[in-house]
């Protein structure tokens, strides 16, 4: 039985049994915040318990390494949807210690992608087109400086309401800890 096959066979159990109606809530978020947290797999129940969020608190958006890459692409589009139509009022970046993205070095990843069948005239192509790949692809070196960046392009974006706190944390994914590195607050009361 293939992982899928799995999945659906204890979905639908799950739907049969109403194991969802735990979780049914509203699609806006009780606690009127979005969250901005890398994907990492330790995160998934480990943050909201951190964070004493449940379910329908709050809009999760995920990335690798919570970073925000493009002022106008899918990430920052997500959180002025959530701030927009579903009412969120304040804006957490987490980033964690031990992230992945700091140790991506791109020219291993695109050695990966010819490994795992991309052909490196699609690589060349997609160089030709004006990306820069190494660019793109690139992790940071510090967790800290990253978070602070993806709070300052959020908090500066033309189209968020300058009236949105947005906040800068790292999750510890061994023990949940918080440490705060912004917050929205002070830098709203400063302005």
């Amino acid at each position: 039985m293939t992982l899928l096959n799995t999945i659906l066979e204890y979905n639908e159990a799950f739907v049969a049994e109403k194991k969802y109606e735990p979780y049914m809530t509203t699609k806006e978020p009780n606690k009127r915040i979005v969250v901005l947290s890398c994907m990492d797999a330790r995160l998934v129940e480990l943050l909201p318990k951190a964070m004493n969020l449940r379910s329908g608190d709050v809009k999760i958006v995920k990335s690798a390494g919570a970073i925000v890459n493009h002022p106008f692409g899918g990430i920052m589009r997500s959180i002025l949807v959530a701030v927009y139509e579903l009412k969120a009022d304040e804006v957490y970046v987490v980033g964690h210690y031990d992230c992945g993205m700091s140790a991506i070095d791109p020219d291993i990843m695109i050695g990966h992608m010819i490994e795992r069948g991309v052909k490196k005239e699609t690589i060349d192509t997609v160089s030709y087109s004006g990306i820069d790949l190494r660019t793109w692809l690139r992790g940071f070196g510090d967790v800290r400086t990253s978070v602070l960046k993806s709070v300052d392009l959020i908090r500066s974006h033309p189209l968020l309401p300058k009236t949105v706190p947005v906040h800068g944390l790292i999750i510890d994914p061994n023990t949940g800890r918080l440490d705060l590195v912004q917050n929205g607050n002070t830098t709203l009361q400063a302005k």
